[in-house]
């Protein structure tokens, strides 16, 4: 009997673990014919998340967990169930239950048909028209910026083949972005389609910071694309300041000399520097995480596992 792990992230979850344990119950009886896990990851949790984690773990043998060091995020979070998890196949979902677990047969189906990536497409969810539409335009332009087909309206809802699981594995990086590594590593893609449920319990934990650093992740980890904007928008600029010196110099050798034009000035002078500014804070960009990279430092390090002591992240 094939083994399939469901991986759930959680940070501060504790009142979702209700509506967890019905929605895996249904998975348990939806999918018989398969031998399930579900591993929970406390991403550094300040409520009850990790006691609930414990509760369900003795209760019920399906029930596993990763206990985090301290708060690292989603993106190392779900790092650490990829290192952590041995079955044939893994399918990421959210713990506030809004990814909904019907499709699950439909996942199995498809992996079951050959498919390694079965990734789960947002077809209407419930958030506000301003969040839809800054999404959407976000995913439009990552996929102008790279080469690599990127599927839009698409997260970390899918279903990961062992092959998918580890190509993962082997990427270190600690500067991360999931959803842009799932289209690097290729391998047989299938998308279907699912309707976001509207969260039940709990409140989100991604602010309008956090979604903006995501996103910012999300191109400074994926492609170059930026510096070469920069490059061009330099050039650019040397071209229209080398037209006005000539343009200057023409003038001022057919009427004279007029009186110094001191706004000209001041405003050529502060599109330059504006345009300098920026090219060098998207170096710096760059630059911070190669900085944070050649540290070489572990992505995490683990409490417990299972509430058995671990040396840090023995697992990788």
């Amino acid at each position: 009997m094939k083994k399939v792990t469901i991986l759930l992230p959680a940070y501060n979850e504790e009142a979702s673990f209700p509506l967890i344990k019905e929605c895996m119950a249904q998975v348990l009886r939806d999918n018989a014919g398969y031998e399930w896990e579900f591993l929970f990851v406390n991403d550094g949790s300040t409520d009850n998340t990790l006691q609930q984690m414990i509760r369900l773990h003795n209760e019920d043998s399906h029930y596993s967990y990763i206990d985090l060091s301290r708060n690292y995020g989603k993106e190392i979070a779900m790092m650490a169930g990829f290192d952590y998890v041995k079955s044939d196949a893994m399918i990421i979902m959210d713990s506030d239950m809004q990814h909904p677990v019907d499709v699950i047969p439909e996942m199995l189906r498809w992996w079951e048909e050959g498919y390694d990536d079965v990734y789960a497409e947002r077809q209407g969810s419930e958030e506000s028209w301003f969040k839809r539409k800054t999404s959407q335009w976000y995913y439009r332009l990552l996929q102008r910026l790279t080469r690599v087909p990127i599927q839009k309206n698409t997260g970390d809802f899918r279903l990961l083949d062992r092959s998918c699981i580890e190509a993962l594995r082997q990427m270190r990086e600690t500067e991360r972005n999931t959803k842009g590594m799932y289209s690097w590593i290729g391998f047989h893609k299938k998308g279907i389609t699912y309707k976001q449920h509207q969260r039940q319990e709990g409140v989100t934990k991604w602010s309008t910071s956090a979604l903006l650093n995501l996103a910012m992740n999300g191109i400074m980890s994926y492609t170059t694309a930026p510096l070469r904007i920069a490059s061009l928008v330099g050039l650019l600029v040397s071209f229209v300041a080398f037209v006005y010196l000539i343009y200057i110099f023409i003038t001022t050798m057919l009427y004279g000399d007029p009186v110094a034009g001191y706004p000209t000035i001041m405003v050529t002078m502060l599109f330059l520097g504006g345009v300098q500014l920026l090219g060098l804070g998207i170096i710096g960009e760059y630059l911070g995480r190669v900085f944070n990279e050649v540290k070489g430092r572990p992505g995490y390090f683990v409490n417990s596992y299972n509430g058995k002591k671990t040396n840090g992240n023995e697992n990788v």
